[in-house]
Formats: C-alpha cells, structure tokens, sequence
C-alpha cells in the first residue's frame, strides 16, 4: 500500500507488483514520466496524474475516482486487462495497442482515443474532442455514450452501440459489422464504404449519408435533413417519416413513408434498387 504521497521522478513505480496506490500525485517539478511502467496487479484509487505516460506495458490494472489531466498524454499503451471507473482521461492519445479495457461514468477529452485496441466497453460514458475515435480497433462494445468529435469509428470492426449520442463527421468510414441500436447518430457522410452496417431503431441526421455501402441495412430508422442519402449502396431498409432525397442506390429495396426527392440519373453503374412509399 502506498498512500498520501508525491512522484515526480522518472519511472517512481516501475515494474511494480501487487500494488495499491491510494490518494497519491503525480506531478512536479522533477517532470519525470512512466511512473507505472512495466506493472503488474496494480489498484489505483483516488489519485491525481498530470505527468506523461503512466500506465504503459502493464497488465492487470485497476483505475477508480483518478484524475488524469491535459498533461497526461499517452497514458494507457500495451496495456491490458483494465477497468477505469468514475475517472477522467483528459489527455491525447489516452488509450493505444491496449487489450481488454472496461471503462465506466468516466469523462474522456483526449483526440486519438484508442487506436488499434481489441476488447474494449464503454458504459455510461461521456466523450468530446474525439478525433478519430477507436481507428483501426476490433470488438467494441458501447452503452449509454455521448460522444463529439470527428471521423469517428474509422477502419473498426466488430462493434456495437446501443443507446447512445453520437455526434460526428465522416463517421464508420470502411467499417465492418457493425450495429447500432437506439440511438442517435449526426453527422456529414456517415458511413460510406461500410460494410455490414446495421441500424436499428436510430435517428440519423445529416447530409448524404451511408453511400458506397455493402450490406447495409435499416430498420425502423427515421432520417433528418438527409439528402443524396444511399448513393450506389447496397440497402435494404424501412424508414419512418420524410427523406430529403435517395440518389442512385446500387441495389436491394428501400421502404419509407415518403421522399421528396429520388434521383435516378447520371450513374456510372447499373442500380436496379427498389424504392416503395407507403404514403403514395
């Protein structure tokens, strides 16, 4: 157990074991880095980290009620089996090459939040500043998240949303399986190049979404200010309410209440995708 103390030496914990650090600080004039390093079995708790590079190469690791500032660049990498708790990440690129990370009711402000990660969930978590959330990232599991930023979800597979605010641009570019369930998705051209894309019950706002799709699908979806929407895509879907405009969907059959605007013109491949109004 190590309590109500000061670090600000390089490496002040390294390759510690079967740890329990409570209410301690990492900060200081001495600016030192990787205090955690190489580190196994490790229970943070009640602590305060505005130094570089904190947690990298560790396994086993706990995080609950700690503070990680602007300062805290980097502060998870090669790490695996992770739970945060009640926590802030508030420095860039705070999750990297990470595996099996559990994070909840943490507050995340930290652009290139984690790249090339496998096995992670997030619950009831808040995210701004986002860039280029989870590039490249495999099984991810999200529940009661509110997320801004941008070019969010890129290159992922296997994820999974539900009950969720997403608030993005370009977002899912070159997904695969991928489903989101319940929530709220908006942005400039989601989903393009996507491939086994799968949305239940959403809303989905923005202009020329979800085009150059495989295996794209919608149920029970309702659609805002989205126009050009399913260009040489490849869809089935049900819509409730009003579409702007369908331009040119490659293939498969499209049901929705209405849209003002369907345009079937000037493609450059043969597009032979069903298009049924229930209001007509």
């Amino acid at each position: 157990m190590i309590k109500n103390k000061r670090f600000d030496e390089e490496r002040a914990l390294y390759a510690s074991n079967n740890l329990k650090v409570v209410n301690c600080k990492f900060t200081g004039p001495k600016d030192g880095e990787s205090a955690l390093k190489e580190s196994k079995n490790i229970k943070v708790k009640d602590c305060y980290f505005n130094l570089r590079y904190p947690f990298w190469h560790d396994n086993e690791l706990s995080i609950d009620n700690c503070n990680l500032t602007k300062n805290c660049r980097a502060a998870l990498w090669y790490t695996n089996n992770c739970t945060i708790n009640n926590s802030k990440l508030h420095g860039i690129k705070a999750l990297r090459e990470c595996k099996n990370i559990e994070i909840k009711n943490t507050s995340i402000n930290s652009p290139e939040f984690g790249w090339r990660c496998k096995d992670i969930s997030l619950n009831n978590c808040k995210l701004i500043n986002t860039d280029y959330l989870f590039l490249e990232s495999k099984n991810i599991n999200l529940n009661k998240v509110n997320m801004r930023g941008k070019y969010t979800f890129q290159y992922v597979e296997n994820l999974y949303i539900e009950n969720s605010y997403i608030d993005t641009k370009d977002a899912f570019w070159h997904a695969k399986n991928v489903v989101v369930k319940n929530s709220t998705i908006k942005g400039q051209y989601l989903g393009w190049y996507s491939n086994n894309l799968t949305l239940i019950n959403c809303k989905i706002i923005g202009t020329q979404p979800l085009c150059y799709c495989k295996k794209l699908r919608l149920l029970d979806c309702t659609m805002q200010d989205t126009d050009l929407a399913f260009e040489y895509s490849e869809v089935k879907a049900t819509i409730k309410g009003t579409v702007l405009s369908i331009k040119n969907p490659k293939s498969g059959m499209i049901v929705v209440d209405r849209v003002k605007d369907i345009i079937l013109a000037d493609s450059v491949i043969k597009t032979n995708c069903k298009i049924i109004e229930r209001k007509q």
